[in-house]
């Protein structure tokens, strides 16, 4: 058999399934409803209501969602009514946006919130703003604009997901990840979803079909891997234009697994070729000097990943037998076993990618025939288990370091879901017929 035949084997990972996303679904996890509870660990975040009209129904929702998806706060929901929710007439400091809003922080206080957000109208008769309160300290934190769209388009709904990133910023010192996408692929195609689920979109070609992508580190670009009758070229795909192009030189052979470095002016991949299976890179600043990373020497290696400040790249590698995690210089020197496995005992480890502050690597392992979520932190080399329900493989961090994203059979098929690492709370973010090989965006740059 040659190497060119383990292209049916890859194939099979891309199992057709009819493709479905839910608008706006309900939040299903960490929400307290009603006007007692005893607060956690975390603070105490009320979503005041106000003016009912689609743009603010729907921007409230939105926000809601994000803020409880950060898994930050205890998100408190009370029952519908403005004023009791406002405070409007009932004492208290004016505060806020649109005039005569009251914030009744001793109330809001009582109901066990730490802090209160708003999405009011502004000043401005055409304005719309998210403000968020520190209720402890009876301050205004931050007031966030929002433009004036349509409440049900792309540039609203990413707009909403900006505020939320920063309202969490306000009060944890790291932006949000609600401004996020991620690309997977379902029924050999490329897609592209929201961090909350929505706004599915297909990103290659028709009739292409398309494997493992990867993010530029400015989240304007993706690269991808195009398959075609035994052989696979890596695309670059500009968001901005809808362009695309063939990185030269990867029109021989099958060349998967595309990654950026830090910097986005290298792209590290995989080819399978018919005498062994190396990680290449390629200067994309300069756009030539395809070169070779590893020499297998009887052994494959594959799935690189780089370290946040592009000294280092993460891989697998065969030569201790089945698959183990190394690492090397980004030149290609210096390789070395770096995740810790017992010989005979550890199962195959497969798929690292490095977290965005460089503490940790998460990658999946074997355990009784099933792939797991594992999470090593990269200096002590300490090794944990994050998932054991079903099968669980492929993960991707989330730019905020908490955060990844996996693809699990725990509800019969193939889904993208995301687990706080920190809390270990899951959600499930597609529900598509299949999904493969996820990769989470930096945050969305304002175009």
């Amino acid at each position: 058999m040659t190497r060119r035949l383990a292209l049916p084997a890859l194939l099979a990972l891309l199992i057709p399934g009819s493709v479905a996303v839910a608008q706006d679904p309900p939040i299903d996890q960490g929400v307290r409803i009603g006007i007692t509870y005893t607060p956690g660990l975390r603070p105490g975040m009320l979503v005041l209501g106000g003016p009912r009209t689609d743009f603010l129904d729907s921007a409230r929702t939105i926000l809601q969602r994000d803020l409880d998806h950060s898994d930050q706060f205890e998100i408190i929901v009370l029952p519908s009514s403005e004023d009791l929710v406002l405070g409007i007439g009932m004492g208290g400091e004016t505060g806020g946006s649109g005039g005569d809003v009251y914030v009744n922080y001793s109330l809001y206080a009582a109901l066990g919130a730490d802090y209160a957000v708003a999405v009011l109208p502004g000043t401005d008769s055409l304005e719309r703003v998210v403000t968020l309160y520190d209720v402890k300290g009876e301050t205004e934190l931050r007031r966030v604009p929002l433009p004036v769209a349509d409440p049900y388009s792309e540039a609203f709904r990413m707009a909403v997901h900006r505020a939320s990133d920063a309202v969490v910023e306000a009060v944890t010192g790291v932006p949000g990840i609600a401004a996020t996408r991620l690309l997977f692929i379902s029924r050999g195609s490329l897609y592209r979803i929201d961090a909350d689920g929505a706004n599915l979109t297909r990103v290659s070609a028709p009739g292409a079909t398309a494997f493992s992508s990867a993010w530029d580190p400015r989240g304007t670009r993706a690269a991808y891997a195009e398959l075609e009758s035994g052989w696979g070229k890596i695309v670059l795909h500009d968001f901005a234009t809808g362009g695309s192009r063939v990185i030269p030189g990867t029109e021989e052979q099958l060349n998967i697994s595309p990654v950026f470095s830090p910097d986005g002016g290298t792209l590290a991949f995989t080819r399978i070729a018919e005498e062994a299976i190396e990680i290449y890179r390629y200067n994309l600043a300069r756009n030539c000097c395809l070169e070779r990373l590893t020499v297998g020497r009887f052994s494959d290696n594959l799935s690189p990943t780089f370290s946040p400040d592009g000294r280092q790249i993460a891989f697998v590698t065969t030569r201790v037998g089945g698959t183990q995690i190394y690492v090397m210089s980004a030149d290609g020197t210096g390789q070395e076993l770096f995740a810790p496995f017992d010989y005979g005992v550890t199962g195959n480890s497969d798929a690292p990618v490095w977290s965005p502050d460089g503490i940790n690597i998460a990658f999946h392992r074997v355990v009784a025939g099933s792939p797991q979520i594992f999470v090593m932190e990269t200096r002590s080399r300490v090794v944990r288990q994050l998932s054991s329900a079903g099968r669980n493989e492929d993960p991707t961090w989330a730019p905020d370091g908490r955060h990844l994203a996996f693809v699990s059979n725990r509800t019969g098929r193939r889904q993208v879901w995301v687990i706080d690492v920190e809390t270990g709370r899951v959600r499930q973010l597609t529900r598509v017929g299949e999904a493969r090989l996820p990769a989470w965006s930096p945050r969305i740059p304002e175009q």
